[in-house]
C-alpha cells in the first residue's frame, strides 16, 4: 500500500505553473493526499465507488471555491462563515471560480422546465415581443397599430386628382352640450366642421352628399344649419385638412404629417379620410378608417412585451390555471379508462345504467346525422370524432353536455356524489395546456404562437428555425439577429446531448437526474464563461453510448472556451478522450482515499496497481454468462400505444435477467414505468398511477406474487433516514447496545438508541446531528449541533460502548467496516451484508439518505429485498439504469447480486444503456430505432448475440 501513496505523491509533487494543485487532503476518506489538475484541460476522476472521486472533487475542491466565494459577499452572509466548515485541506493553489454540475434534480416546482431552465423560453419570449405578428382570432388579419407613416402612405396610393378630407370624429364630452364644444374647437383654431354622407358607425346613410359648415356661422344665433348639421352626430366630423391627391413635394409631406398627427390627438387616436375620387361613381367615395391603438374587429390586443408570454407572471398566465395548465375538472381518464371499447359497448363509464343509460342511446341514435362511428374503439376515434363525442353538435348530445346537467343538479345528493367520481387534474380549458392567456396565443412568428413552439421536441424546433429565419424581412432579420443565435445555440448544446426528444414544456421535476445535470450543462455553455472550473458528477448518466461522442463534444466546447473540466466518470469512451485521468483507490472507504494513477488514458493502462487500468486493457472484465438461462414463462404487453410506442407487442420472460435497450427517448421508460409496472399492479389489485394507454397484459401473470420498482427516487423524505434503518439493520444494532452492563445498569431500553424518537437521541437538533440556517439568495448552510456536537444522541448515551465504540461511532463506520466489527452478531450481519454485496461497503452506516446519489439509493433498495431472501414470494424486479455511478468492477458485483436475485425465484427486468450488462443478460429488448417520433418500435427480442445482426438497431454497433 505504501508504495502506491509513494507513486501518488510522486504523480502530484510536480505541478506545473498553470495547474490546480491541492495539497494534504484529508475530508472524508481521503489519506492526505496531493492532487494536481492541469488547467484548461478535460479531466476525468475515476475509480471504484466510494474510493474517494466525489470527497476530492465536490467536498475539496468545489467546497472551497465555493466558501472563497462566499468571503467576497456581504457581512450577512460572512456572520455564518465562521461556522462553515472549511475542507479539511493543507492549501489549494491556482483555484478557479468554481461551478458544480451534480446529477441531483434541481427543482421540483411545478412551473419549472425545460425550457426555462435553458433559458431557451427566455429567449422565445424575447423573439416574440420584438418580431412577433398579432393575429386576430375573428378575422385572421393583422392587427396594427397605425402612425402618421401609414396614413401619408395611404394617400399617397390614392388616384391622382382625388379630394381627400383628413377628418377627425367630432365627440360630445360629458357634461358640455354641442355648442361649448364648438366653442373650444374655435379656440384651438379650428373654422369647419364636416358632415359626411358616409358615417363612421358603417349605418345605412339617410344623408346623401357632404357638406361643410362654418364653425362661426353654425355658432350664430338663429342658424338654420346647426339643427340641420347635427340631426345625425355619427356622420359630424371636424374638418383637420383638405387636398387633392398628387405627386407630393416634401413641404406637402411635412403639411400631411403635421395634419394627421393634429387629426390622431383630436379624434382621440382615430383618423378618418374621406376619398372623393374624380368621375366620381359611388364606389369612389370611400371613407377610410386608421387608428393608433392596436386593435382590430372590435377588440382590443395586448401589445407584445417579454412579460406577455411568460405563465410565471400575471400578465401572462393564463386567468384560469394561474400558469400551471392543469385544473380540477372532468378527467377525460376516468370517464373513459378503457379505450379499446367503442361509444356502444359503454366506453363512456358514466353513461350506465337505467336513467343514465338514455344518454349513451340517444347519442348512438343520433349519431348517424354526424357520420360518427360508435361501433369504432375510441382509442381508433379521429381528433374531430373525438371532440364530437366531448362537445357534441346541433344533432347530439356530448359528454360536455352530460357534465353540465350534472353540475345543475348539484343539489342532489347522488350528482354530487357521481361528479366526484369523475373530477381530477385535467388540462385547462381556458388555455388548452398552454398555460398563457389567449392574447399572448394571437401573437405569431412564421406563423406559430409561443405555445406550439413549446410542444415541439428540441430536433423539429431546430427545423421550425431553420426554416423561420430564411422567412424573416430585412428588418426583422435584423432586430432578431442575436436573440436567435442564442437560441440556436442553446438548441444545438441539447442535441449534442442527446436531449433532442425533449420538449420545452417539459416539467423539470419529471426529468432524470442525468437529464437534468446535461440541461444545466447547457445552461452554463450557453453563458459563455471563461477562466472557471466546472465539476461535473457523470454526466453520461442515462444516455446510449451513441450519445456520449456528442457530449465528449460538448464538454470539449467548454474546455475550448477557457475553462478546467473535471468529471467524475467510469465511461471508457470519456476516458480514451480525456486529457487527463486521475485514478482513485485501490478499493472503497477505508480501503480507497489514494491516487493510484495520474496521466493520459496509455499511463492508466500500463499501471499494474489500478484496477480501472486492469479493466481497459482487459486484464480484469465482465465476462458474459457461459450459459443462458432459458425460459418457460413470461408476461406479455400486447398493443402498447402510449406517448410514442406505435402498437407494439412485447413478451417479457420471467426467472431471467432480462435487458430493455434503446437510444434515450426510444420508449423504454414508457413501456416500462407507464404500462407495465402500473398495469401489472392495478392486475393484482395495488393502487398504481395512471396505466398508459395499451390493449392487454397477458401471459403468466399469476406465476409473480408482487412487483417491485427499484428507482432512484430517495430512499427516504427525511434527513435522518439512512442505509441502516432502511435495510432495517439499526434495530438489530440498538438490541446490540440495549444488552451491554451500562445499558442495563441505567434502564436503557432500545428505544434509547433511536435518532427518531425523544429518550436518548439529542433534544436540541433532534437527532439530527445539525441545524440549517436559511440563507436569502444563496443555498442553505447547514451547521453542526452545539449542544451534541454533531453526534445526534445525549452524553449518558454516548457513554455506552460496545467493543469500545459508542453508537455515534458505529454510525459513522463504512458498511465494510462495520461488517468486521459486528462479525460475532449474526443479525446484524445477515442485515448489513447485502448492502455490501450491491457494492455499497464504502457507505457509512448513518449517510443521510438525501445525500446517496440515485444509483445508491437504488442499490439500498435492492440489499433490502436481497436481505429478505426466499421469504418475500416471487417478485418481478424493476431497475431503471441500475448502473448509474458505478465503476466496472461494481458492476460485477451488481451482476452478482441480480444472479442470487434470479436464484431465489425472482424475475429481473432492467431499464440499461450499459453494454457489459446488455452482454450478460438472458434476454435482451431493443426499442428504437431512434428516439421520439422515430422511435417506439420493437427492434429487436431475443439472445444478446442475436442483436449484433440487426443492421437498424444503434445498440447493436456497441455490442
Amino acid at each position: 500500500m505504501k508504495k502506491k501513496s509513494v507513486r501518488a505523491t510522486a504523480v502530484a509533487e510536480m505541478p506545473a505553473d498553470d495547474s490546480i494543485f491541492i495539497k494534504g487532503a484529508r475530508v472524508h476518506n481521503l489519506k492526505n493526499i496531493d492532487v494536481s489538475f492541469p488547467r484548461n484541460k478535460l479531466i476525468v476522476v475515476t475509480g471504484v465507488s466510494g474510493s474517494g472521486k466525489s470527497s476530492l472533487t465536490i467536498d475539496t475542491l468545489y467546497a472551497e471555491g465555493q466558501r472563497r466565494y462566499a468571503e467576497s459577499l456581504s457581512a450577512y452572509v460572512r456572520q455564518f462563515l465562521n461556522r462553515m466548515d472549511k475542507p479539511d485541506v493543507d492549501y489549494i493553489k491556482g483555484l478557479a471560480p468554481a461551478i458544480a454540475i451534480e446529477q441531483k434534480v434541481v427543482t421540483r416546482t411545478p412551473r419549472s422546465t425545460v425550457g426555462s431552465m435553458t433559458e431557451i423560453y427566455d429567449y422565445l419570449r424575447l423573439l416574440f415581443a420584438r418580431v412577433g405578428r398579432t393575429y386576430s382570432p375573428i378575422s385572421g388579419r393583422e392587427v396594427k397599430k397605425d402612425d402618421v407613416q401609414d396614413v401619408i402612405n395611404g394617400i399617397q396610393s390614392l388616384r391622382e386628382g382625388s379630394k381627400v378630407y383628413i377628418l377627425a370624429a367630432f365627440k360630445q364630452h360629458q357634461n358640455r352640450d354641442i355648442r361649448e364644444e364648438l366653442n373650444i374647437l374655435m379656440q384651438k383654431g379650428f373654422t369647419r366642421i364636416y358632415v359626411s354622407a358616409l358615417s363612421r358607425t358603417q349605418k345605412e346613410n339617410p344623408i346623401d352628399h357632404s357638406e361643410t359648415y362654418h364653425i362661426e356661422d353654425l355658432l350664430a344665433e338663429g342658424s338654420e344649419d346647426f339643427h340641420t348639421a347635427f340631426q345625425y352626430p355619427e356622420n359630424v366630423y371636424i374638418l383637420i385638412d383638405r387636398i387633392v391627391a398628387k405627386e407630393f413635394d416634401e413641404d406637402d409631406i411635412h403639411r400631411l404629417g403635421d395634419s394627421i398627427g393634429t387629426a390622431f390627438y383630436e379624434g382621440e387616436g382615430d383618423v378618418y379620410i374621406e376619398v372623393d375620387a374624380p368621375g366620381r361613381g359611388d364606389e369612389d367615395l370611400r371613407l377610410l378608417h386608421f387608428n393608433n391603438r392596436f386593435e382590430l374587429d372590435g377588440l382590443t390586443f395586448e401589445e407584445p412585451v417579454p412579460n406577455l408570454f411568460s405563465f410565471n407572471n400575471p400578465l401572462g398566465a393564463c386567468p384560469v390555471c394561474e400558469g400551471y395548465s392543469m385544473v380540477l375538472g372532468i378527467d377525460e381518464d376516468l370517464v373513459i379508462p378503457d379505450k379499446r371499447l367503442s361509444v356502444y359497448e359503454g366506453a363512456v363509464a358514466p353513461w350506465k345504467g337505467e336513467k343514465l343509460g338514455q344518454w349513451r342511446e340517444n347519442f348512438v341514435r343520433a349519431a348517424r346525422h354526424s357520420e360518427f362511428p360508435v361501433h369504432k374503439p375510441i382509442a381508433d376515434l379521429t381528433k374531430a370524432q373525438y371532440k364530437l363525442l366531448w362537445e357534441g353538435n346541433q344533432h347530439v348530445y356530448g359528454i360536455n353536455d352530460f357534465f353540465k346537467e350534472v353540475e345543475a343538479n348539484l343539489y342532489k345528493v347522488q350528482y354530487r356524489v357521481l361528479l366526484s367520481r369523475y373530477r381530477g387534474r385535467t388540462k385547462c380549458p381556458e388555455c388548452e395546456g398552454y398555460r398563457l392567456r389567449k392574447e399572448a396565443l394571437y401573437v405569431k412568428v412564421a406563423g406559430s404562437h409561443i405555445g406550439e413552439l413549446s410542444e415541439m421536441p428540441v430536433r423539429d424546433l431546430k427545423v421550425w428555425f431553420d426554416k423561420a429565419v430564411t422567412g424573416f424581412s430585412e428588418y426583422d432579420a435584423t432586430v432578431a439577429k442575436r436573440v436567435v443565435l442564442e437560441i440556436r445555440n442553446r438548441i444545438d448544446t441539447l442535441l449534442n446531448v442527446g436531449l433532442g426528444y425533449l420538449t420545452l414544456n417539459r416539467l423539470a421535476n419529471s426529468l432524470s437526474g442525468g437529464e437534468s445535470q446535461r440541461i444545466q450543462l447547457t445552461r452554463s455553455l450557453g453563458s459563455n464563461l471563461t477562466n472557471s472550473l466546472y465539476i461535473l458528477d457523470e454526466p453520461s448518466i442515462g444516455l446510449h453510448p451513441r450519445d456520449t461522442h456528442n457530449l465528449i463534444r460538448v464538454l470539449k466546447d467548454l474546455r475550448d472556451l477557457g475553462n478546467t473540466v473535471v468529471v467524475v466518470e467510469h465511461d471508457e469512451l470519456m476516458m480514451q478522450e480525456a486529457d487527463h485521468i486521475i485514478d482513485m483507490g485501490p478499493l472503497a472507504s477505508h480501503l480507497g482515499g489514494e491516487v493510484i494513477a495520474a496521466g493520459n488514458y496509455n499511463d492508466i493502462i500500463s499501471n499494474p496497481q489500478s484496477l480501472t487500468g486492469q479493466y481497459l486493457s482487459g486484464q480484469l472484465s465482465i465476462d458474459a454468462p457461459k450459459q443462458v438461462r432459458k425460459w418457460k414463462q413470461s408476461i406479455v404487453v400486447e398493443g402498447a400505444r402510449q406517448n410514442n410506442l406505435k402498437d407494439i407487442t412485447v413478451e417479457f420472460p420471467l426467472n431471467v435477467l432480462c435487458v430493455v435497450s434503446g437510444v434515450s427517448g426510444s420508449g423504454k421508460s414508457t413501456l416500462v414505468r407507464q404500462i407495465l409496472f402500473p398495469g401489472l399492479k392495478k392486475l393484482q389489485g395495488e393502487p398504481a398511477d395512471k396505466v398508459g394507454f395499451h390493449q392487454a397484459i397477458t401471459g403468466d401473470v399469476e406465476a409473480i406474487t408482487a412487483v417491485e420498482m427499484i428507482d432512484q427516487n430517495p430512499i427516504g423524505k427525511s434527513s435522518r433516514s439512512n442505509p441502516v434503518t432502511y435495510v432495517k439493520a439499526w434495530d438489530c444494532i440498538r438490541d446490540v447496545f440495549s444488552v451491554q452492563p451500562l445499558s442495563k445498569m441505567r434502564g436503557f431500553q432500545p428505544k434509547h438508541f433511536s435518532f427518531n424518537v425523544d429518550g436518548g437521541r439529542c433534544d436540541a437538533c433532534k437527532g439530527e446531528g445539525e441545524k440549517i440556517v436559511e440563507m436569502q439568495f444563496l443555498a442553505d448552510v447547514h451547521l453542526t449541533c452545539e449542544v451534541c456536537h454533531g453526534h445526534k444522541f445525549k452524553e449518558e448515551v454516548l457513554e455506552v460502548t460496545y467493543h469500545g465504540k459508542n453508537v455515534f461511532e458505529v454510525l459513522e463506520m463504512s458498511v465494510d467496516e462495520a461488517i468486521e466489527f459486528f462479525k460475532d452478531e449474526k443479525s446484524v450481519l445477515q442485515a448489513i451484508r447485502p448492502l455490501s454485496e450491491v457494492g455499497l461497503g464504502y457507505v457509512k452506516l448513518g449517510q443521510s439518505s438525501d445525500t446517496l446519489s440515485g444509483g445508491e439509493a437504488q442499490r439500498v433498495k435492492l440489499a433490502s429485498f436481497l436481505g429478505k431472501g426466499k421469504s418475500a414470494g416471487k417478485i418481478l424486479f424493476i431497475f431503471d439504469e441500475p448502473t448509474t455511478g458505478l465503476h466496472f468492477h461494481d458492476i460485477k458485483k451488481l451482476l452478482a447480486s441480480f444472479n442470487a436475485l434470479i436464484d431465489q425465484g425472482h424475475s429481473v427486468l432492467v431499464i440499461e444503456h450499459n453494454t457489459d450488462v446488455m452482454r450478460s443478460a438472458d434476454w435482451i429488448i431493443d426499442l428504437g430505432p431512434e428516439a421520439g417520433d422515430g422511435g417506439g418500435e420493437l427492434v429487436y427480442a431475443g439472445k444478446p448475440e442475436g442483436l449484433k445482426k440487426i443492421s437498424e438497431s444503434r445498440t447493436a454497433l456497441f455490442l
